[in-house]
């Protein structure tokens, strides 16, 4: 249950808000030396400045695939080459853009919910058999159960907030 948050937290790191975030160039992956690689092996990831993200490229050879990967990535980034220094200065979003990022948010949230009901689902099944087998009694049975469902119940609450955060963060003008 602690990895499908843990999962969420990754994921609303590499949405776009108002401001800039080394996060947000993370998950994008260059084409260099014949395979995928993630930005942050390419390079260092930093925030100079609220609206500015640079990636200082340690191949020279890297620096036109880094700044492709930057614009083909779907983020809306235009990036700008100076040497091995790439600078990506983050726009202000649209209200449109907002309501879209808010929605993918709700959207992550909901996928670590699943996550978190299917680890539920497998551990009231394995403790369905354990009983079956003899293993535990009834009464053990309806403890553990009621135990799986309180952390269902805080993890579901955890995700709900930290959705609740990001929506704010992203609607923040």
């Amino acid at each position: 249950m602690d990895g499908a948050i843990d999962a969420l937290h990754k994921e609303f790191a590499g949405l776009r808000t108002g401001r800039a975030s080394a996060g947000l160039l993370e998950p994008i992956t260059v084409e260099a030396y014949g395979a995928a690689t993630p930005m942050n092996q390419v390079g260092s990831i930093s925030v100079p400045e609220p609206r500015m993200v640079t990636v200082q490229v340690w191949d020279r050879s890297l620096v036109g695939a880094v700044e492709r990967a930057i614009r083909d990535s779907g983020l809306g980034l235009n990036p700008a080459t100076d040497g091995q220094l790439i600078r990506v200065p983050i726009p202000a979003l649209s209200e449109e853009r907002r309501v879209e990022l808010t929605k993918i948010a709700g959207k992550y949230a909901e996928q670590a919910r699943v996550a978190v009901r299917n680890v539920r689902r497998d551990g009231m099944e394995m403790l369905k058999k354990m009983e079956k087998d003899s293993e535990i009694s009834k009464d053990e049975h309806h403890l553990w159960s009621q135990e799986i469902q309180d952390m269902t119940d805080s993890h579901i609450k955890k995700i709900d907030e930290t959705f609740s955060q990001k929506e704010e963060e992203i609607l923040q003008v």
